[in-house]
């Protein structure tokens, strides 16, 4: 488990790289708060789980977060072969749907740690509930901002 949880802190340095290469690209626009915040606390987050509590509970957060990344590589890969791909990209608030899912789900589930008898480290549980509870906040909020507002145009 020690083993599978590395490869996933290892994936985390590779995202990180495309925040690296937006920046080197002069890419701003690309770069948002929720961007920047989740690549960069990611990358630390994981570090400190994999040298210290690498294992059973870490596990189920990087395997959801996995298969959540699969479905996002898989729009972002359809997205990248054109414009004429776009006819089939309409799925993307479903993405941030299941985003915020995934959130959701490792909030109850670190919750329930909490008041259950188990090894994992208590003050790790409350350092991935508040995290994920962030993400609900910066998530709900590019959610509402990207698919419930109507967007106006300035002249």
């Amino acid at each position: 488990m020690a083993r599978v949880c590395w490869w996933f802190y290892f994936s985390k340095v590779i995202e990180l790289s495309d925040t690296i290469f937006f920046i080197l690209r002069k890419k701003n626009s690309q770069l948002t708060f929720l961007h920047i915040y989740h690549h960069a606390t990611m990358i630390f987050n994981w570090w400190a789980g994999v040298k210290y509590i690498a294992g059973g509970q870490s596990f189920l957060i990087g395997l959801i977060n996995s298969l959540v990344h699969i479905v996002m590589y898989l729009y972002y890969g359809l997205a990248a072969l054109g414009p004429h791909m776009n006819k089939y990209l309409w799925w993307k608030r479903y993405l941030t749907s299941l985003q915020l899912l995934q959130f959701f789900i490792v909030t109850m589930h670190t919750t329930c740690n909490l008041f259950a008898d188990c090894d994992f480290p208590d003050s790790m549980n409350a350092v991935v509930l508040t995290y994920s509870l962030s993400l609900i906040v910066l998530f709900s909020n590019f959610y509402y901002q990207s698919y419930l507002t109507k967007k106006t145009k300035s002249i």
